[in-house]
């Protein structure tokens, strides 16, 4: 009872940080020894605005990748707490209401093609599920994408990669170019999105690709996730 208490406390805590309202709830039965502690599953319920068309069918060659924030850290921060590993510096999750973020972008720029945040499967997958609904190519920068020191740490003593760690903060935007960079500046004015910052570009091929350029100066094929997420999260 005293966690449920504390996992309350704090869905009360972020449903009045987000503005929004838990409206319903349900319970389940499941076989005596086969609850292990609490689930808690959710839905949303939200509008979207009048003239606002966010689908991959809208990207071109030329677009601007954007990415809200540093990578990796909801993941690690879920692994270590399941398994007692300690990370010096920690690692804390990025869970993080992006309604507000997301509310100040679609003010400032009529030209956002699409959003998506890089949960399962983390940035890689992602952005594949994009290059491959648009049939175009997403060439990003090793350099520009920010991974936390605990978690490149993390990462390289396990043998994981960063861009395939789950977030739940952060979110992936791809925008015309013209608008690219005045919409950082908006998204850094917003807790969310201090760390904003072009990461990539989209063009026309290779089709349904998606690549990287290393620090090392070469050039990655990045793929979806394959097999289980590690830690299994969803």
């Amino acid at each position: 009872m005293a966690d449920l208490k504390k996992i309350l406390d704090s869905m009360s805590a972020a449903a009045k940080r987000a503005d929004v309202k838990i409206i319903a709830g349900d319970t389940k039965v499941v076989d005596r020894g086969k609850a292990d502690r609490i689930f808690i599953n959710t839905a949303g319920i939200g509008v979207v605005g009048e003239g606002t068309d966010i689908s991959p069918l809208n990207m071109r060659p030329g677009d601007k990748v954007i990415l809200s924030g540093p990578v990796g850290r909801h993941g690690i921060a879920v692994m270590a707490e399941r398994n007692g590993i300690s990370f010096d510096p920690p690692v804390l999750s990025d869970v993080w209401p992006l309604n507000t973020l997301t509310g100040r972008m679609l003010t400032a720029s009529g030209k956002i093609r699409v959003m998506r945040d890089p949960t399962r499967g983390g940035v890689a997958t992602t952005l594949k599920e994009l290059a491959t609904e648009s049939g175009l190519s997403i060439t990003i920068r090793e350099n520009l994408i920010e991974v936390p020191n605990g978690v490149r740490g993390a990462c390289d003593l396990l043998g994981l990669d960063p861009l395939y760690i789950a977030n739940e903060g952060i979110l992936i935007a791809v925008v015309d170019p013209a608008d690219a960079e005045e919409l950082v500046a908006v998204m850094r004015q917003d807790e969310a999105g201090i760390s904003a910052a072009v990461i990539g570009e989209v063009t026309a091929s290779p089709a349904k690709t998606v690549l990287l350029q290393t620090d090392m100066g070469g050039i990655r094929i990045i793929d979806m996730l394959a097999g289980d997420q590690l830690p299994r999260i969803c």
